[in-house]
């Protein structure tokens, strides 16, 4: 069985619901997984998601930050939500995709702490958290009872792992998101349930590709300065399978 799947930081899901119908319409996913809702579930605006066609709906939010949710026009339940870095964010959310072709899809919906703007851990509290999320993600992953062969890890990762996932990797390299450090501990986490990155299996990574721009550039489009920073992974047997 093919589906659509897609992910998105939607930075408050209530002020932005006509963005997502317009998406909807457009790219017509069946499962959306967004990022940042800033809002608690019982806030969540399940009953204008529904109309879109998404008849399951799972949410781990929290008031005005964080908060991720799952949307799904394919049958779907709630595994879990994990708190990686010891902070009471909610930035996780694990449910199963029941596909009528085989064992469920496990799908985790991550959102990665940004990691502010020093990239030090002595100076800056929210880079140390980044960092600590990351580690103890990947160990979580590498525990074999927490792995199985139909996963899905997708989200906001907040770090540009490849020299053309930033536009510019001499300039970027001080800058928080493409920091060498960040990028060993993604690439921990890449190999802790040993991911395939089905993007760069299509677009080779001697390509520029991005899925981030700045707010504060007065023409994004114009000048073209991106990140990579929201990631759909997958486990071997999957990633395979993908088409563009």
């Amino acid at each position: 069985m093919q589906f659509r799947i897609a992910t998105w930081n939607i930075n408050s899901v209530r002020l932005r619901l006509g963005l997502v119908n317009r998406f909807v319409a457009e790219f017509t996913p069946d499962v959306l997984c967004l990022q940042e809702i800033k809002c608690r579930e019982e806030d969540f605006p399940r009953a204008a998601l529904m109309q879109l066609g998404f008849p399951h709906i799972e949410v781990n939010g929290q008031a005005g930050y964080h908060g991720v949710a799952t949307l799904s026009r394919l049958p779907m339940t709630r595994l879990f939500a994990h708190q990686f870095c010891g902070a009471d964010h909610a930035r996780h959310l694990a449910t199963a995709l029941l596909t009528p072709d085989g064992d469920p899809v496990v799908l985790h919906n991550v959102y990665i702490p940004s990691g502010g703007d020093v990239p030090d851990i002595e100076l800056n509290p929210k880079f140390r958290q980044k960092l600590l999320y990351l580690d103890r993600i990947s160990t979580w992953f590498c525990e074999p009872a927490n792995r199985s062969a139909r996963m899905i890890i997708l989200g906001d990762f907040n770090v540009a792992p490849l020299e053309n996932d930033v536009w510019s990797h001499r300039q970027m390299l001080n800058v928080v998101s493409h920091t060498p450090v960040e990028v060993d501990h993604l690439e921990r986490l890449r190999a802790s349930a040993a991911w395939v990155d089905p993007l760069r299996l299509h677009i080779p990574a001697t390509e520029k590709l991005y899925t981030w721009w700045s707010y504060r550039a007065q023409n994004w489009r114009l000048s073209n300065r991106g990140r990579r920073l929201d990631h759909i992974w997958m486990t071997a047997q999957l990633g395979r399978n993908v088409s563009k």
